[in-house]
């Protein structure tokens, strides 16, 4: 017969609550998190954390990541003024776009959907069918060949109010933002119109839109520490004027 070994009572208690630690995990969820997830991927909302990344906006507004006029007055008056920078060794290369979102999908793609109705999509994550009504200029469109996802704050602005001075994970960041009010589908021919100027050489068709077009201007702005100048402020501030109380 062999030698019994006896384990000391300690010992053993200790190893039985390290057993049923491992085998209940430390959440409170009957898994973990999924490994690698994309930015647009789908995953349940954990409690205060942002909505998922292109999920549908706040009711009310079309964007997503929009605040309330008082918080965007706010926002807009710690901007800071300047002039604007020049546009030397600006490349919209520079800021990479359309990423991949996952599930085939890119940035334009998961934008498409958000914001259209009735979105169908084919094997590659095309968007092929749906409705799509413009906020700049209340165009209604059902051809997703007709809309143009649209940089709130555009590309070249970025550049020329201090993302010349960011690294490439930055810029990219910035030209693919789902999650606050930085991208949006809109008649291709309102988006050419706007090109990349600034809200004071700008301003979209439908004065409707011109609550929301500040709100998220200047949220954009105040996120990613870009400057204004005078004028620019100076029309932002009219547009947060038509904002209900």
């Amino acid at each position: 017969m062999g030698r019994q070994i006896r384990v000391p009572g300690v010992l053993l208690a200790a190893s039985l609550l390290l057993g049923a630690a491992a085998c209940s995990g430390s959440g409170t969820g009957t898994g973990g998190p999924a490994k690698d997830a994309k930015p647009g991927a789908s995953a349940p909302a954990k409690s205060g954390a942002p909505a998922p990344a292109g999920g549908k906006p706040a009711s009310g507004d079309v964007l997503p990541g929009m605040v309330p006029v008082s918080v965007a007055r706010t926002q807009l008056a710690a901007l800071k003024v300047a002039t604007p920078g020049t546009m030397s060794g600006y490349s919209r290369d520079k800021f990479t776009h359309w990423v991949d979102q996952g599930n085939k999908c890119d940035t334009r793609e998961v934008i498409l959907q958000r914001d259209g109705a009735d979105v169908t999509r084919d094997s590659e994550c095309k968007a092929v069918s749906g409705t799509w009504k413009s906020l700049y200029d209340d165009v209604v469109v059902t051809e997703a060949s007709k809309m143009d996802i649209d940089h709130m704050v555009p590309l070249a602005e970025g550049w020329r109010s201090g993302a010349a001075g960011w690294d490439a994970a930055k810029r990219k960041a910035f030209a693919n933002d789902l999650t606050r009010p930085q991208l949006l589908a809109v008649s291709a021919s309102s988006n050419r119109s706007k090109g990349d100027q600034s809200p004071d050489l700008w301003q979209p068709p439908s004065k409707a839109a011109w609550c929301q077009y500040g709100r998220a201007w200047t949220t954009v702005k105040s996120t990613y520490g870009l400057t204004v100048t005078e004028p620019e402020k100076k029309m932002l501030s009219t547009m947060l004027d038509t904002c209900a109380a």
